[in-house]
């Protein structure tokens, strides 16, 4: 993508590389000082559409997976950071913020914690803590440092763990005082779920924080989960809820967001969510639980804003809207511009391909349109078009040179020869965003 720029008093990275920053979720975002992320799993990353969406769509990314206790720490003190320095990697090539998710949580943890006994499994959490942490120092932007550690129902207590059963309540304080020591940039959230609502777990936490803000212990931010389906619905007290936390100086975050189902209703509740963090001031952002319906945990409840096919939905639509963007197309409702592949001339060691871009039924400014190529594949050159890459190589964002002003339903051409270095693949093309005239 093109270069990244921090816009002025928010801390809030802009991506450079779509063909108009208010027609994208993350520009859209940006632009009201809040980021708008998505989950992120490392093994997907190949996948032409999956990469092209992420990184068209999004400016901060959460790892699904790879930075939890089981990813990197599998074996006591033997980290394996490959597949989370993958993402790691991939965001900050784009600009992107990176969450990081979770240091501590009683869930896809070793079994060689839990047999642990007090003093060893105290020193084996702050050592964990400490390693992670300063492995990435710099490079994340808030930590889920302790992940649900309260019950569900109505009492408000703790949930049992290793942690809370042998450490008893003041594990989530250490844990919160030895992050802070090994990264003192990073912010450092509390991070749940069924606390959307005012309720007794919700409860539970904000007398937690409450507690930590008076006594100094070192707390940024609360992330609220926000899994919801037709059981759970989005609370009508929800954006109360964001307030009387904010309230208490901590920045809120929406941190795992998806709402299953479909069309109009899921849209409208997308909106109302969007809506709620964009009226608290300290609502810093908001991040959806996957890019795609197809690899989301809830797949079978069509719970995000690309369907399988990653064609936008009306949820994406309505997410759009709410956060004062407009859409420039790329499938689903609202496109306003399309694209076709041709390849044109073949050669031995090389081939020419042409992409053309047409208007939909409005006139339009400008255009872009991301082009995956299949490593070791190079583009020598290109024609019609003012091509930016990723730091891979191998996404090349393509954008107009004298030729982004279309009328309705005319079209333009764009052209590349492609280096194969022995694979002969064609190449994977984006949708189409634009400005409308």
């Amino acid at each position: 993508m093109g270069a990244a720029t921090v816009l002025a008093g928010t801390g809030v990275v802009a991506l450079a590389g779509t063909a108009n920053a208010a027609s994208t979720l993350g520009g859209a975002a940006a632009e009201k000082g809040r980021y708008f992320g998505t989950a992120v799993a490392a093994n997907h990353l190949g996948e032409a559409a999956y990469a092209s969406t992420l990184n068209t769509e999004f400016n901060s990314v959460t790892p699904e997976n790879e930075m939890k206790w089981d990813a990197l720490e599998s074996t006591r003190n033997s980290f394996t950071f490959g597949s989370a320095d993958q993402i790691v990697s991939h965001a900050q090539g784009r600009g992107m913020k990176v969450r990081g998710h979770t240091l501590v949580w009683h869930s896809q943890l070793p079994g060689w914690v839990g047999s642990l006994g007090a003093t060893d499994l105290r020193s084996a959490m702050n050592n964990h803590i400490t390693k992670v942490m300063q492995h990435y120092q710099g490079k994340i932007h808030s930590w889920d440092v302790v992940n649900e550690a309260f019950q569900d129902g109505s009492s408000g207590a703790r949930r049992s763990s290793p942690f809370q059963d042998k450490l008893g309540n003041g594990f989530i304080e250490e844990a919160f005082r030895t992050a802070r020591a090994a990264d003192s940039g990073a912010k450092l959230c509390y991070n749940d779920y069924n606390t959307d609502a005012v309720n007794a777990k919700s409860n539970a936490v904000y007398n937690m924080v409450k507690d930590f803000k008076q006594r100094g212990v070192p707390i940024d931010c609360v992330g609220f989960q926000s899994h919801f389906n037709s059981a759970s619905p989005v609370p009508g007290d929800f954006q109360q809820n964001l307030q009387r936390f904010a309230d208490l100086g901590v920045d809120v975050q929406i941190t795992e967001l998806d709402i299953e189902g479909s069309g109009s209703t899921q849209a409208a509740d997308y909106s109302k969510v969007v809506r709620a963090c964009l009226a608290v001031t300290r609502c810093t952002g908001i991040t959806v639980w996957g890019v795609t319906d197809k690899y989301s945990w809830r797949s079978s409840g069509t719970p995000l804003l690309f369907d399988g096919n990653y064609n936008k939905k009306p949820a994406y639509d309505a997410v759009l809207s709410a956060l004062g963007g407009t859409s420039g197309g790329g499938g689903g409702t609202g496109a306003r511009c399309s694209v076709s592949y041709a390849k044109t001339d073949t050669w031995s060691d090389r081939y020419n391909g042409r992409v053309t871009v047409t208007a939909g039924s409005s006139a339009i400014s400008s255009w872009s349109v991301n082009v995956t190529l299949t490593s070791p594949q190079k583009v020598s050159s290109t024609w019609n078009g003012s091509p930016t890459w990723d730091s891979t190589g191998n996404v090349m964002t393509m954008k107009p040179n004298g030729n982004g002003n279309l009328s309705a339903g005319a079209s333009t051409s764009f052209g590349f020869t492609v280096m194969t270095n022995g694979s002969s693949a064609a190449p994977a093309i984006g949708s189409c965003t634009a400005t409308a005239s």
